[in-house]
């Protein structure tokens, strides 16, 4: 299965995907925001959960590929691990390659991903949550008109290193209020 937006592919991961993830994730300047880069090992783990994703649940995060057929990066909704401090709740994310920043990819497949989520997922709500200094990601957010729930704000670890979430919140009728209202203007 596949999403496809006006510009971008977004797909299930494949084998020789590996490389590109890895060097994503090895990457300072994309993964700042979430305590620095990941060793191999610890990419290989991640990528192993998102192909896992795929087949366990039928949802996760998509490989993005931009026009040029390419992995720009990814974007997609995961089930929250057991212990989370918000109990059981699906996560939309994205990141991007530093060279895939300010054109408009991570809002545009983040978009197609909600859509897949509350269509053919049958989602009521999608979560999304960041660090406070992650204004990138906030501008998404706000541009896919998440709204923003201070209330659930938590704190936890990621990868051992203490992390305070911002949460963020996409209701299923919240998008179609929102497309009625484009649709009028």
């Amino acid at each position: 299965m596949i999403l496809k937006t006006s510009r971008l592919v977004l797909r299930q991961w494949r084998a020789e995907d590996r490389t590109v993830f890895a060097a994503l994730n090895a990457d300072p300047e994309v993964t700042w925001d979430m305590g620095g880069p990941l060793t191999r090992v610890q990419s290989d783990a991640k990528f192993d959960r998102y192909v896992s994703a795929f087949e366990r649940h039928g949802f996760g995060r998509w490989a993005i590929e931009d026009p040029d057929g390419l992995v720009a990066g990814y974007a997609g909704i995961m089930p929250s691990p057991p212990d989370h401090p918000l109990g059981p709740h699906v996560e939309i994310g994205w990141r991007l390659a530093r060279a895939a920043w300010g054109l408009g990819y991570a809002s545009e497949a983040a978009r197609a991903a909600l859509d897949d989520a509350f269509g053919r997922g049958g989602r009521a709500e999608v979560f999304a949550y960041t660090a406070s200094d992650n204004v990138r990601s906030q501008a998404v957010m706000a541009r896919l008109g998440l709204r923003r729930m201070a209330a659930l704000d938590f704190s936890g670890t990621h990868d051992g290193a203490p992390w305070r979430g911002m949460v963020w919140v996409a209701a299923a009728s919240d998008r179609s209020l929102t497309r009625r209202e484009a649709a009028i203007r």
